[in-house]
């Protein structure tokens, strides 16, 4: 087989050939990449939605916690002060009672339920 000679004009038109192919796989790399991350991103969104509405359950439940545990801290100590504070368990049981002494004003708000 004979040799080929190359001349400058093939020379320079192998060259840009063999840039157009690096060009060409950069940007095919490039285009490859960025459609694997997009990709990942989205299969990331239903578990993404799925943890704020678990979290949003969460608090709700420690919210609804909190709350119990209040009314029954307020129970507590109310029961506490009816065992012990006769002076508490006198107004408690005069005022559930309709109950007052002579020459005492009662004072009564309604309260809006």
């Amino acid at each position: 087989m004979a040799k080929t000679k190359f001349t400058p004009q093939k020379l320079e038109r192998l060259e840009s050939r063999v840039r157009f192919i690096k060009g060409t796989n950069r940007l095919l790399y490039l285009t490859t990449a960025v459609s694997c991350g997009l990709l990942v991103i989205a299969s990331a969104f239903p578990y993404k939605r799925e943890n704020d509405k678990l979290q949003a359950k969460l608090r709700s439940s420690q919210d609804r916690e909190q709350a119990a545990l209040d009314i029954k801290e307020h129970r507590e100590i109310e029961l506490n002060a009816l065992r012990e504070d006769q002076a508490y368990l006198e107004v408690h049981a005069r005022d559930r009672l309709n109950y007052y002494r002579k020459g005492e004003k009662i004072l009564r708000f309604e309260r809006d339920r």
